[in-house]
């Protein structure tokens, strides 16, 4: 049991933090209805979370012996990282703190207790527009408590902590009636039930225990998509929505750091962006180079919003999302799609046009940390997954935008494709979140197109949806798949050293074959795939799929051949031994 919060427990607390929205990322992402229901906000406080922990961590060695120096680097972290409107408001808690506790070697719980009233003032100052119901209310209703608690005379850390969370906790479920998004949906706010998280962790922290919750859930008589989700537009108070703020079905989220600027400059910014748009935080911290301000807003307008950066100093680290709400679709009972999420690139229209064909689904997505596959190969000889490290802001794009689409199908039952080693971690963690949502779903793990097509061609939705799913997942591992790339730099693979215009055979994201010809690489590479038996190759791709298909009809007779038409600027082959 902590009697105060020095340096080393700091470090705990914000790694504490980081490892519960972890595991509670998804559920958060869930609740999220207000004020826009993208579904990301606990993937935003996630990746602020970790942003921050990994500032306090990686502190210089000199300032490990400055007093309250976690507090400091665990702000500018988290400001400097912020992700969304949660996550703006995440670190706009945590500079709070840091104002009164940096400099503080040992805080005790009534220094603690008047640091979150701090924070959560600082955090209404820094929203634009607060309104209550919201992450803002969860927050000062715990900083309350926590003075309260303090005021009774129970001062002492491991009780000033306790009452923080559990008051918080008591605000959290009070927003579901303050807000008609929130209890039209049944659910609380997701902001809140971050902060909420991050609060249980530090009375882990400070206690050795974790506190005992009830998970988070709908409420009674409420079911996922029942709600008409929309955009939050701000009103002043008789009903009428401001000019300014965004439409429902349209918008995005623009968020910037600016550097070089004054509060003069920041307080204009303000003003200007507040007329172009809503959900408008700013956030600032001092950093080594001076200091500089997280700003996040949704508008119609991008570029207006930008420049507004530009004229107050100097905007970096742009990032632009397009605001999309999760449509809500009845489920249909009964019904059963297959969802393929096909890479984009040159191949993808191609693979689309074939798996609608076959009456599948399609969703196409870029490659986590790739921007989407563009058929070059650099070499390495590793598995293809090793080519697309996934970024997480990648990875968790892929798996909201699955999300998205796997719920608008309607379907009862979904079965979803892959189709690249690099998606199936995003996919499988989409499906999690869709089962929560009551549907029945099934990721059949095909690494590759050729996979699959084999999968579909057994489907049969007449089947018990267990047994479909088996006897598809059967037919796409029986699958070999292979692809001849051209390489795209000079490397060394596992077959050799390759340089830019060759041509590479690859099975199962192994080079095994280089040469200058791709005809005579694709030769070699079926001649190797059917040296282990095949009874049905299948090619896709161009001319080079029908050299490939003379070829196996010369040498491999008994094989049987299906070519398909990939289209034009698609990679020179793709194939599949069953």
């Amino acid at each position: 049991m902590l009697t105060a919060l020095d340096e080393a427990a700091v470090g705990r607390w914000s790694r504490a933090a980081v490892d519960a929205l972890r595991a509670t990322r998804g559920r958060l992402d869930e609740l999220n209805v207000f004020p826009v229901p993208d579904g990301d906000t606990g993937t935003n406080l996630l990746l602020t979370a970790q942003a921050a922990a990994e500032a306090e961590a990686g502190g210089e060695q000199d300032d490990r012996d400055v007093r309250g120096a976690a507090w400091t680097r665990w702000a500018r972290g988290a400001v400097l990282g912020a992700r969304g409107n949660s996550g703006a408001i995440l670190a706009q808690l945590l500079a709070g703190l840091a104002d009164r506790l940096a400099g503080v070697a040992q805080v005790d719980g009534a220094a603690l207790a008047a640091a979150l009233q701090h924070a959560a003032r600082s955090a209404y100052e820094a929203v634009a527009e607060p309104a209550e119901g919201t992450f803002l209310t969860v927050a000062r209703t715990g900083a309350e408590a926590a003075a309260a608690a303090v005021a009774e005379g129970r001062d002492a850390l491991a009780d000033v902590v306790r009452a923080a969370a559990d008051g918080a906790r008591r605000a959290l479920h009070g927003t579901t009636d303050q807000l008609a998004e929130l209890r039209a949906a049944g659910v609380v706010d997701a902001g809140g039930a971050g902060w909420c998280v991050v609060l249980d962790a530090l009375v882990a922290t400070v206690t050795g225990t974790e506190p005992d919750r009830p998970p988070l859930a709908r409420r009674a008589g409420h079911t996922p998509g029942q709600a008409v989700r929309h955009a939050h537009r701000h009103t002043d108070g008789h009903g009428a929505a401001h000019l300014h703020a965004p439409a429902p079905d349209a918008g995005s989220e623009v968020q910037f750091l600016l550097a070089d600027s004054s509060d003069a400059a920041v307080d204009r910014l303000r003003t200007e962006l507040g007329w172009l748009g809503d959900c408008l935080v700013v956030v600032g911290v001092d950093t080594p180079t001076g200091r500089e301000w997280n700003v996040h807003v949704h508008v119609h307008d991008v570029g207006a919003a930008v420049e507004a950066g530009i004229r107050a100093g100097r905007p970096h680290h742009i990032s632009v999302t397009a605001l999309a709400p999760v449509p809500v679709v009845p489920v249909r009972p009964g019904s059963r799609v297959v969802l393929a999420v096909v890479p984009a690139g040159p191949t993808a229209e191609g693979a689309a046009a074939l798996l609608t064909e076959e009456g599948v689904q399609v969703l196409t997505v870029d490659l986590p940390g790739t921007g989407g596959h563009t058929g070059d190969h650099t070499g390495g000889g590793t598995d293809r997954a090793g080519d697309h490290t996934a970024d997480e802001t990648g990875a968790d794009r892929v798996r909201a935008a699955v999300r998205e689409a796997a719920l608008a199908t309607g379907a009862a039952d979904l079965v979803l494709l892959p189709g690249d080693p690099a998606l199936l971690g995003p996919v499988g963690r989409a499906a999690a979140q869709v089962r929560d949502e009551g549907r029945e779903v099934a990721v059949v793990p095909t690494r590759s197109l050729v996979q699959g097509l084999a999968a579909v061609a057994v489907a049969d939705p007449r089947l018990r949806f267990a047994d479909d799913v088996i006897a598809m997942t059967e037919a796409a591992s029986a699958t070999r798949w292979a692809e001849v790339l051209l390489a795209g730099t000079e490397a060394l693979t596992s077959a050799g050293r390759c340089h830019p215009g060759d041509a590479l055979g690859v099975v199962e994201g192994e080079v095994v074959v280089i040469g200058p010809a791709q005809v005579a690489v694709t030769c070699e590479l079926l001649d190797r795939l059917l040296a282990g038996g095949g009874e049905l190759v299948t090619l896709l791709g161009g001319r080079l799929a029908e050299a490939a298909a003379t070829h196996l009809a010369a040498v491999h007779p008994t094989v049987e051949v299906a070519v398909h038409a990939l289209g034009p600027g698609a990679q020179p082959l793709l194939i599949g031994v069953e």
